[in-house]
């Protein structure tokens, strides 16, 4: 098991930083995904897990964005994750599956866009 978390962790120190964003973005989807299921499955309290994971990943997305390297683009890109953040926040308050799949479909846009750059 050593050698797989071993591997995991050289992929991502390796990636280029646009690959490491792609990755991100569908770490964020899945854990959202995940969220969702567990709504349906009435768990509140693996999906607030899910949800949280997501909203770090979103966090650190915004956290580490160059305003004035990126400009315009980044401050774009700031005020959708805090959009988002607001959205998902709201979500786990009240297992709304709607606003996880408005975030769901954001993140998927932006990854495709990503993705063509990476």
């Amino acid at each position: 098991m050593k050698g797989v978390e071993t591997y995991q962790e050289t992929a991502v120190t390796t990636q280029n930083k646009g690959k490491l964003v792609v990755m991100l973005y569908e770490g964020a989807i899945k854990f959202l995904k995940m969220a969702i299921r567990e709504i349906e499955a009435k768990n509140p309290e693996a999906k607030g897990e899910y949800i949280s994971k997501a909203t770090d990943i979103l966090f650190e997305l915004n956290t580490v964005l160059d305003t004035e390297a990126g400009g315009e683009v980044a401050t774009n890109l700031r005020k959708l994750y805090l959009f988002m953040g607001r959205h998902l926040s709201e979500a786990n308050a009240k297992q709304d599956i709607g606003k996880i799949e408005e975030v769901i479909k954001l993140l998927e846009e932006l990854n495709q866009g990503w993705k063509a750059i990476a």
